[in-house]
């Protein structure tokens, strides 16, 4: 049957980023859909931000378009020309090696919940705001190629 059951997909709140960039995402819950329904072609992933969680470290990929679909409550969106909340209904594209960094972080008392789906292949990309890149390896390295003890998620 192609209808997911959400709740037989395991619900995880992981991260690769080395401290202290894993601390914003400590509030950011996902089940990884793709793969839950046999899909290989492009990921997919159900997100629940807690209040004052962070989606991500703000990041671009070099390789893999985004798109993202806001379910419920809300969240606020900043990227390199700035900040936009987004409410349920409303979506967003990430198009690959723009070096656009993006992520959403919930200011609100709710949780905001979202899909994402990304597709292309893994070039690696970088983290606008912090000392960091990732390899299509999945690797984590500073931008002066110093690897840092940890590995993508």
């Amino acid at each position: 049957m192609p209808k997911l059951d959400l709740n037989a997909i395991e619900q995880v709140n992981r991260t690769g980023y080395p401290p202290p960039f894993d601390q914003q995402v400590q509030g950011r819950w996902y089940r990884r859909l793709a793969p839950a329904g046999g899909l290989t072609d492009f990921a997919a992933s159900h997100v629940v931000l807690k209040p004052g969680a962070w989606s991500s470290q703000r990041h671009w990929h070099d390789g893999e378009d985004e798109f993202l679909v806001m379910l419920s409550g809300e969240a606020v969106l900043v990227e390199d020309e700035g900040a936009m909340l987004l409410r349920a209904g409303d979506c967003v594209a990430f198009p690959k090696g723009t070096g656009n960094g993006h992520h959403l972080r919930n200011e609100s008392e709710s949780e905001s919940v979202f899909v994402v789906v990304g597709a292309g292949t893994s070039k690696g990309g970088g983290y606008s705001d912090i000392d960091m890149l990732f390899t299509e390896y999945g690797h984590y390295t500073r931008k002066d190629g110093t690897p840092y003890e940890a590995d993508r998620v």
